[in-house]
């Protein structure tokens, strides 16, 4: 081995060390501050940055939280929005009011809910007046109750404000199973008034009836009634123009579409219907059903009565056209429906809906 060569090489590295130390010496305060900016640099960058983060964390953090959509409530007998899910569930009351020509004007028809028409007896028609909320100071002239009507009214776990009634109406309605506010039995919670005379005079008003109902523990009511839809008029409409014909010239009735309030004006016996507090009559939906009447099963005495179990055919009057129904009603408690061909609900406009019942050959409905 050459031991000079090794000695030499030795020498080569250790003079690099001495000279690399020499250099770092002379240059120490230069590394320093060079390393001394990069640590500063760097933690500069780490502290941007956990500042950023907090900030958008922060940001995030203040972003207003998206609020759900308010809860809607609507009413189960009219379908028009109402203030919450107590009003829901508020007693609804039918009022039975006379349609003969000293009975006119009205009070309280207007703003009813649903209102059921038919004949009465010889051809004069009377009114089922439901409401569920609405107050209205005067409502009548209330007469008499037809078993028709009770059965029109049942399905609504309605309270029925009347002044008696025929025998087999009375039968039904007595029988513990309705809620009965006859006036005969409550006489407190009506009146008779001093600018008509007797049997046209008798009266109530809302608020009276909810006193009634709530001191018999009528506190509510349950019910399923018909679908509802937001009305529109059509662009084209082909119904502007109804007349039902239900027995003569007093009683017969049309309606006028009125596109800006998409509602039909009530006539009758060629005038303006009116209520006397709240003008002319003007419903939503108009529906006009046919229907079969049969002799009264009990106490016969020469009147009959309108069947409503069963089914037949309807016509939908609202948003300026006409839909061909089928109406039909189980029993005297299940609510009455309206489909359409293939057995699906119509849905009726929001609001006022009136009802009348006409039997063909004695009355008939027509439309232009």
């Amino acid at each position: 081995m050459n031991i000079e060569k090794i000695d030499k090489s030795g020498q080569k590295k250790n003079a690099r060390w001495e000279s690399f130390k020499e250099w770092v010496k002379k240059h120490i305060l230069a590394i320093v501050l060079v390393v001394s900016a990069v640590v500063i640099a760097g933690v500069f960058i780490i502290a941007i940055h956990s500042i950023k983060y907090e900030q958008t964390a922060s940001v995030e953090l203040k972003l207003p939280t998206k609020k759900p959509a308010p809860k809607k409530f609507y009413s189960p007998l009219t379908g028009v929005e109402i203030a919450n899910e107590a009003a829901a569930k508020l007693p609804v009351t039918g009022v039975m009011i006379e349609n003969s020509p000293a009975a006119r004007p009205q009070s309280g028809l207007k703003k009813a809910g649903v209102v059921y028409e038919a004949v009465a007896e010889g051809g004069i028609t009377r009114f089922l007046a439901l409401y569920q909320g609405e107050k209205p100071a005067l409502i009548g002239p209330v007469r008499s109750l037809r078993l028709y009507y009770l059965s029109w009214a049942a399905p609504y776990q309605a309270s029925i404000a009347h002044v008696g009634g025929s025998p087999n109406a009375l039968s039904q309605v007595r029988n513990g199973n309705y809620r009965d506010i006859d006036q005969f039995f409550n006489d407190g919670s009506y009146w008779r008034s001093r600018d008509r005379y007797a049997p046209h005079n008798v009266y109530t008003s809302g608020e009276k009836l909810d006193q009634l109902n709530s001191a018999k523990g009528y506190n509510n009511s349950e019910f399923t009634s018909f679908a509802r839809a937001d009305g529109k008029p059509v662009e084209s409409p082909n119904a502007t123009s109804v007349n039902i014909n239900l027995s003569g010239s007093l009683y017969n009735t049309s309606y006028a579409y009125d596109k800006a309030s998409n509602s039909y004006l009530r006539s009758m016996a060629g005038a303006p219907h009116t209520d006397r507090e709240d003008g002319q009559i003007a419903p939503n939906t108009v529906v006009a059903m046919e229907v079969s009447v049969e002799a009264r099963a009990q106490n016969y005495d020469g009147y009959e009565d309108v069947k409503t179990t069963g089914s037949g055919k309807a016509y939908i009057f609202q948003n300026g056209t006409v839909a061909t129904a089928t109406w039909s009603k189980s029993d005297i408690n299940s609510p009455l429906k309206l489909t359409d061909e293939s057995g699906k609900d119509i849905a009726l406009n929001r609001g006022q809906t009136w009802i009348a019942a006409f039997t063909p050959g004695r009355g008939s409905v027509s439309w232009q």
